[in-house]
């Protein structure tokens, strides 16, 4: 066994998109469109994926474009925070 510390944690992945709901305590849901060609036709399709986001502050509102990192199992469907609100709604 050597005495080096534990290999260095991966890097996590990031995601932006718009908060659509925030009506539960600490938590926001937050759609991220993604948009790739289909694999057989090359249209290119638009992805919509919901995700429960930790907000601890309560800070985010309906329509606001943020950032969000994967993070820990907080609850059953959360594994995403809250990094940074890029823009607020208008």
């Amino acid at each position: 066994m050597s005495s080096e510390a534990a290999a260095p944690r991966a890097r996590r992945k990031a995601r932006e998109g718009v908060v659509v709901s925030d009506k539960m305590q600490n938590t926001v849901v937050v759609v991220v469109e993604e948009k790739k060609p289909h694999p057989l036709y090359k249209k290119v399709v638009t992805l919509n994926r919901r995700f429960k986001v930790h907000d601890e502050e309560g800070s985010c509102g309906v329509g606001d474009r943020v950032r969000i990192t994967e993070t820990r199992p907080l609850s059953k469907e959360k594994r995403w925070r809250v990094a940074e609100i890029l823009e607020k709604a208008k």
